[in-house]
């Protein structure tokens, strides 16, 4: 199944392609849900410097989105091998502080949905760790990329 076939949750996903290696398997056989979490974690950064969000951005700014909360609903099993694509999108972004996404994970071959998942993010500075107002250049990007439809923050 091409990607374009794929049924997705939102229109136009950012995407990467996922091949689950043997060491991504735990003992059950199916990729481990700490592989999941670290796909989750690439596609978002791959997503944000694609839109300009890049870590040199981050280190200019002092500033960076931390994850507050991961809930993801595991559907079915990824095996070794198995060749997947990873959709995100931006659904949330409160213009100051806080920002939210949503994941979907698809095996094209029988284009069968995998995870479904959200995450919730707050700005925060880099030195301090403490929360902070996000800077007007990460307003820019993220006010811009949020897709409604989405789940709210």
């Amino acid at each position: 199944m091409p990607h374009t076939d794929i049924i997705w949750d939102l229109p136009d996903p950012f995407t990467i392609d996922i091949t689950v290696r043997d060491e991504d398997t735990d003992r059950l056989g199916h990729a481990n849900n700490v592989v999941y979490v670290r796909w989750l974690e690439d596609v978002s950064w791959a997503h944000i410097e694609s839109l300009g969000m890049t870590w040199s951005l981050h280190e200019q700014t002092g500033k960076a989105m931390a994850i507050t909360r991961t809930e993801i609903d595991y559907l079915a099993a990824a095996n070794a091998d198995d060749h997947l694509v990873l959709g995100t999108w931006l659904t949330g972004y409160d213009g100051r502080f806080r920002s939210s996404r949503q994941f979907q994970l698809v095996r094209p071959s029988d284009g069968k949905t995998l995870v479904r998942a959200v995450s919730t993010h707050a700005c925060v500075d880099m030195k301090t760790q403490r929360p902070s107002r996000a800077p007007k250049e990460f307003a820019e990007i993220l006010g811009a990329a949020v897709v409604t439809g989405g789940k709210e923050l």
